[in-house]
């Protein structure tokens, strides 16, 4: 049985698809998968041991010259290579106009996705040849798990789902030297989810007499900046070169644990199955949170970041999380 699954973005919702495509292949040998996504997070459904084919589409990208002629050539290559399979089924697990009208509406097969009380998007309903009844109050990670139960005929299973990625970093975690370190994810998109830098400077302060060096990823030259200023005059902590998705996941595999606040790496870490704590002010995890085995969470009091105070991160480290 060969299906498509079209879930382009954000970068914590391609990981929070993982999961159902591990319970389908358990439900169902011989399953296969291709896979729709953006771009920027092509590498990720790749990791998965179902997944074949990963078809990259670049609709964010192509919106800012939608109708210029490289773009135009682009798009004519991504559906002839989108229409060159006559699936099984289809499922839609984005729930959005965009992905429905753009990539589900074009593929060959029978669609599948929510229905117009569930869909993100109600009017992505109207593209999908079964609709599926979801309910909203669960989180992303089993609302997609049931979606794919329903599309594909099988019951859901009801223990914790399973990324089935971190077994492919196992052999990048064997060759990495023994200096143990940490992560620190300290960049996101939202400036109201941004821990302040005075409270990573003190954080980073408290970790020196542990014996781990901390390193800092960064993606955008800002966030580069901002990593050289919490790092400035402290030989234990390393600012990271910029790197592939998969390059970072290699990081995190290999660390000891993580701190973060709420980003798209931070869910990177859960699929990983590593310890992270995530510092939540704004959001709410109880939906769209870390998911899987070895999360933590800490809440603002307040709902500010700034509240968060670095001792009560650093005591709930001491305390072996």
């Amino acid at each position: 049985m060969r299906v498509l699954i079209v879930k382009t973005s954000s970068m914590g919702d391609v990981l929070h698809t993982l999961p159902a495509l591990t319970d389908a292949m358990q439900a169902i040998p011989g399953i296969r998968f291709d896979w729709v996504v953006e771009e920027g997070f092509a590498q990720i459904p790749s990791w998965h041991p179902a997944v074949d084919k990963v078809l990259p589409v670049a609709i964010r990208r192509w919106r800012k010259s939608w109708f210029s002629a490289p773009v135009k050539a682009e798009r004519k290559a991504f559906y002839q290579a989108l229409r060159a399979e006559n699936y099984d089924l289809i499922i839609d697990a984005q729930g959005l106009i965009k992905s429905a009208a753009l990539v589900t509406r074009k593929a060959c097969g029978i669609k599948h996705g929510m229905d117009w009380s569930s869909a993100r998007e109600p009017l992505a309903s109207l593209f999908y040849n079964c609709r599926h009844s979801i309910a909203k109050q669960q989180h992303a990670v089993e609302r997609t798990r049931e979606l794919f139960a329903k599309s594909l005929g099988y019951k859901k299973p009801v223990q914790q789902g399973d990324y089935s990625i971190a077994s492919h970093f196992l052999p990048v975690q064997a060759s990495c030297d023994s200096t143990p370190y940490v992560v620190f994810l300290h960049a996101t998109t939202r400036d109201d989810k941004h821990w302040p830098e005075t409270h990573w400077r003190e954080l980073i302060g408290l970790m020196q007499h542990t014996g781990l060096r901390v390193r800092l990823p960064w993606g955008a030259e800002h966030e580069k900046q901002r990593a050289q200023r919490l790092a400035h005059g402290l030989e234990y902590v390393e600012v990271l070169p910029r790197m592939s998705l998969e390059n970072i996941a290699n990081q995190l595999a290999s660390a000891a644990y993580i701190i973060s606040v709420d980003t798209g790496l931070s869910h990177l870490s859960a699929a990983l199955n590593k310890s992270n704590i995530t510092l939540y002010g704004p959001t709410d995890p109880g939906l769209i949170g870390g998911y899987g085995k070895n999360q933590h969470i800490l809440l603002s009091p307040s709902g500010m970041m700034k509240d968060i105070e670095p001792t009560r991160v650093a005591s709930f480290i001491a305390g072996d999380f």
